[in-house]
This record gives structure tokens, C-alpha cells and sequence, in this order.
């Protein structure tokens, strides 16, 4: 086959095994998709020792071949936290049934303290991952200092949004972690 033929085929193959790497993150998948990589690899490096005279299909194949290599690092960071048994896939899950686990017997003033610290933690432990993620350093970073931002901004961010209701959550923003605010979404009651 020709670099004309396989281009398609490539960009299928990367997008497929983009979504079968997810699906195993998740705990849809029960196994790692290696066939499909195998796959994936072996029109990489068909290509890899061939000049291409093509200056579109070069630049495409190269762009192809970045995209894969980036995921692919991911997937190996991913997959070796899962092997050291330090990769959550229930975290989300996890969360939320915290979160809605007795919540509909109690008053909102008694579970927004518990729900703030337990937030504080998760936001802690997800800024961390990120900063390590990015190479940053986490020596200096400490769960009382991320509560107390979270804390110092919470008003500003009620008064902007609208509501005292505020969940957060860790971005990588320019190869940098920031903790993003939004209103909670409330549960049909």
C-alpha cells in the first residue's frame, strides 16, 4: 500500500485506539487494547525510514505520528499508576456517591463543612497529580494551602456565578494545573 492509502487508514486507526484506551481508563474495556496499538505501530514505522516525497502527506504523517506518540506517553504513565495500584478509575463515581450518599435526610448547613473539606482533599489530590504530571514541584504544596485558596476565592466566585453552591476541578492550561470553578448541577429532587 501506498503512504495515500494508509494515511486514512492511520488517522481511523489512532482515533479508534484513542477511544479504546479510554474506554479501558474508564473500566469499560477489560483489557488493554494492544492488537489495535500493535496495529498502529506498525504503519508508524513503515513510514518511519521512507523518504515521502509529498510535502502534504510528510506533514500529515508527521502530525499523525506526534498525536500518537503524546497519547502514547499518556497511556504508559496511566497504565504503569494502574500497575503500581496509585490510578483511581472510580474517582469520579466515587465522588459522587459521596455526595449523594444521605444527603436528602440532612440539612445543607450541616453537610456543606464535611463536603467543603472532602472537596478540599479531592481538589488537593487532583493538583497534585496535575503539578506531577507537568513536572512541576509538589514540595511546597500542602492541603491546607489549596483549602485556603479555594476558601479566599469562594465569594468572588459565588458573587460571579451566581450561587454559593461552587464545585472545582483541576485543568492543565498551557502545561500548567489550575483549579477551575462552576456551579453545581443539582440533582432532580
Amino acid at each position: 500500500m501506498a503512504i495515500v492509502d494508509d494515511l486514512p487508514q492511520l488517522e481511523q486507526l489512532l482515533n479508534d485506539l484513542i477511544t479504546r484506551y479510554e474506554q479501558y481508563f474508564i473500566g469499560l474495556e477489560k483489557r488493554e487494547p494492544l492488537p489495535l496499538l500493535d496495529e498502529v505501530q506498525k504503519i508508524v514505522r513503515r513510514y518511519a525510514a521512507t523518504p515521502i516525497n509529498n510535502t502534504m502527506y510528510k506533514h500529515r504523517y508527521t502530525m499523525l505520528v506526534a498525536r500518537f506518540n503524546t497519547y502514547r506517553e499518556h497511556w504508559n504513565r496511566i497504565v504503569k499508576l494502574i500497575e503500581e495500584g496509585r490510578y483511581s478509575r472510580d474517582r469520579f463515581i466515587g465522588d459522587l456517591h459521596r455526595r449523594q450518599g444521605g444527603s436528602g435526610t440532612r440539612a445543607r448547613g450541616e453537610a456543606a463543612q464535611p463536603q467543603r473539606d472532602n472537596e478540599a482533599e479531592r481538589v488537593y489530590q487532583e493538583f497534585r497529580e496535575a503539578r506531577k504530571a507537568c513536572n512541576l514541584p509538589v514540595d511546597k504544596l500542602s492541603r491546607d494551602m489549596v483549602a485556603v485558596t479555594i476558601e479566599k476565592s469562594r465569594p468572588a466566585l459565588a458573587a460571579r456565578l451566581g450561587t454559593d453552591d461552587l464545585t472545582f476541578r483541576v485543568v492543565v492550561e498551557n502545561g500548567k494545573p489550575k483549579i477551575k470553578a462552576s456551579s453545581r448541577k443539582k440533582a432532580s429532587e
